[in-house]
């Protein structure tokens, strides 16, 4: 009887997030371990199912950089990066958008619909879902760090960065009940295709559509300080000076761009959690504790 007695107590505590978050949209960065651990993608696509039943509206971005590494180690191709960021070559590029827009997407929306979501698969590509231009390091690394390490003549490649997005297709889909799965693969006005950093994707679909929260899953707890310390909530201000002082960098700055980003277009709260905790994604929207860092504008 205890236990029946906690797990209703579990439902009251989430009911006020239920109601605060019905019919608001959540974009999700899905990517890291929970990609790869079996019992983890598992119970992202039970939490996302949830999400869409108790009426939020769900957006999933995902990456897939082990499972490009992979296949390029196999065709003898070298993966090359720049600050976190995937230098993509003309071969890169086709391995990239083969992997993350066929393979890893349609298995993301197999794993939604099998747990009985109503998930569609989308690359930037489809029904003109997002425009790219080529990728300006500057926007990156210069702005919030004033750091021009990464801007001495870097060559990304076929890297891309969202300049336009067609929120109309993603509320149409949201209005029949579809959960989008989007690779992070766009074109640009002249038709090249680009590969895009999925954090970048996310933080700008989320401003886009004036998203309730970004959630991006990661392989750590959230953000630590200088101590080393896990830090719960931020606020924008905070997490700027961190990034200029370098207590963030490299790997982390996209994502933390993508906050940023998030946040400045009118997104109420963006949030960098564990991915590898199980249910992660229920834990960080429907507690009063939360479990990973929570950055407000």
């Amino acid at each position: 009887m205890d236990k029946l007695i906690k797990k209703a107590d579990i439902l009251i505590e989430s009911l006020p997030y239920i109601r605060n978050f019905a019919g608001k949209t959540i974009v999700i960065k899905f990517g890291g371990s929970a990609m790869v651990a079996e019992e983890l993608k598992e119970g992202f696509a039970e939490d996302v199912v949830l999400l869409k039943y108790v009426g939020l509206n769900p957006i999933i971005v995902h990456g897939g950089g082990p499972q490009i590494n992979k296949m390029l180690e196999s065709l003898g191709i070298e993966a090359k990066f720049i600050h976190g960021v995937r230098v993509t070559d003309k071969p890169t590029m086709e391995i990239v958008e083969m992997v993350l827009g066929g393979r890893i997407n349609k298995e993301i929306v197999a794993l939604l619909n099998q747990h009985g979501g109503k998930a569609v698969g989308l690359t930037g590509k489809d029904g003109g879902l997002f425009t790219t231009k080529s990728f300006n390091p500057k926007s990156l690394f210069h702005r919030y760090s004033g750091s021009t390490e990464a801007l001495q003549s870097e060559n990304y490649g076929l890297v891309g960065e969202v300049s336009h997005v067609n929120s109309e297709l993603l509320l149409t889909l949201q209005n029949a009940n579809f959960i989008p799965v989007i690779a992070p693969i766009g074109v640009d006005a002249k038709g090249h295709t680009h590969n895009i950093n999925a954090d970048l994707v996310a933080g700008s679909l989320a401003a886009a559509l004036k998203a309730e929260k970004l959630l991006m899953l990661s392989d750590v707890k959230g953000i630590r300080n200088e101590k080393g310390s896990h830090v719960s909530t931020l606020s924008r201000k905070d997490m700027e000076q961190m990034v200029k002082k370098k207590v963030i960098n490299e790997g982390m700055l996209p994502k933390v761009h993508a906050c940023l980003s998030a946040l400045q277009g009118g997104v109420e709260k963006a949030h960098i959690i564990d991915g590898r905790i199980p249910h992660a994604i229920l834990l960080e929207i429907f507690t009063d504790k939360g479990i990973g860092t929570e950055i407000v504008a």
